[in-house]
């Protein structure tokens, strides 16, 4: 996991090649920044830290750059980003790489250098002999999305990192507020762990105090208080929404996202699909589906076909111009309440 290799960072056990991979931005981001900490002085990284963006640059000349001993220093930290060459997605190539340059660097790479291949891909090529044999030699960081299990961990390192403890129930309503995203997380974890208590420890009452709410965690509660045939809060979550110059537009969208979410979770769970399963099939974070299968419960087939109705209705009213746009979204929940 990645947790373990940023201990091993943090211990001073530096490998010579890592392989960062995935989709997940903050894993990739949070990972250089760390090797960048611990391999360089703060003085070393104008001379020994290089970055070379594979699709402009051959891999023959970073590599060139690894074997040339570092400046004023003992190590060179060097990053090769966007290997095309890694992955069977569509990517359109537009530099020529001797990938058997390469394949002689891994079998004996500088001493004095550490190089991190860094792969925004949600997979690699595994049927290309340059892929094996980069995840045979180097240390290997899935930067993948979190499961809920993985995410709560996270957080909890994040914190005791700032010095502090989290209990699980803050954890819990953590991430029930601010959604899944990761470096909005970080930013919330880190500002909680600056707040003066005699004791360092977050609880709940903290993050329900100073934590922020997300666009989507808006959305969430919205649809709740439509659930709970609370009409009047909902528009007034609307209203705060709107006070705020979050776009009509932009909260139809989410709106729709979320009702088709709860749509697709009641059909997968008729089929008899597990939640990591759906998640899996949807491409969505498991904590999204978990909350969507509690709201999917207070709604018929029938409610929810003609809520998509309306939606698309909605949609196309103002993408045409037909209404004024924040009058629309009030409508649709008007139309709720019954």
């Amino acid at each position: 996991m990645v947790i373990d290799v940023w201990k091993q960072i943090r211990q001073k056990q530096i490998a010579p090649i890592y392989l960062v991979y995935g989709p997940e931005a903050f894993l990739i981001n949070e990972t250089k920044q760390l090797l960048i900490n611990q391999v360089l002085e703060e003085d070393e990284k104008d001379f020994n830290l290089s970055v070379y963006d594979l699709e402009e640059t051959p891999i023959e000349i970073a590599l060139e750059d690894a074997e040339t001993f570092p400046f004023l220093g003992e190590k060179k930290l060097i990053f090769l980003h966007n290997p095309a060459f890694l992955t069977s997605e569509k990517v359109k190539e537009k530099t020529e790489h001797q990938l058997s340059r390469l394949e002689r660097y891994l079998e004996e790479p500088a001493p004095y250098s550490v190089i991190v291949i860094s792969a925004p891909y949600e997979k690699l090529d595994e049927r290309k002999k340059i892929t094996k044999e980069l995840k045979r030699k180097a240390v290997t960081v899935e930067a993948k999305k979190l499961n809920e299990h993985e995410l709560k961990k996270w957080i909890q390192e994040r914190a005791h990192s700032n010095g502090v403890e989290i209990e699980p129930e803050a954890v819990e309503l953590m991430i029930s507020l601010s959604g899944t995203n990761m470096f909005m997380l970080a930013s919330e974890v880190d500002k909680l762990a600056l707040y003066p208590k005699e004791e360092p420890i977050i609880d709940a009452e903290l993050v329900e105090k100073l934590v922020a709410r997300s666009l989507e965690q808006n959305i969430f509660t919205l649809i709740e208080k439509v659930v709970q045939r609370k009409m009047d809060e909902a528009l007034r979550i609307y209203y705060d929404l709107l006070k705020q110059n979050e776009e009509p537009i932009k909260i139809l969208a989410l709106l729709s996202g979320q009702f088709r979410l709860i749509y697709q979770v009641k059909e997968l769970s008729r089929r008899g699909y597990g939640q990591q399963q759906m998640a899996g099939y949807l491409k969505v974070h498991p904590f999204r589906v978990k909350l969507a299968a509690g709201q999917a419960a207070k709604f018929t087939d029938e409610e929810l076909a003609a809520i998509m109705e309306t939606l698309a209705e909605a949609d196309y009213q103002m993408k045409t111009g037909g209404m004024n746009k924040s009058l629309l979204v009030e409508l649709f929940l008007f139309k709720l309440k019954r």
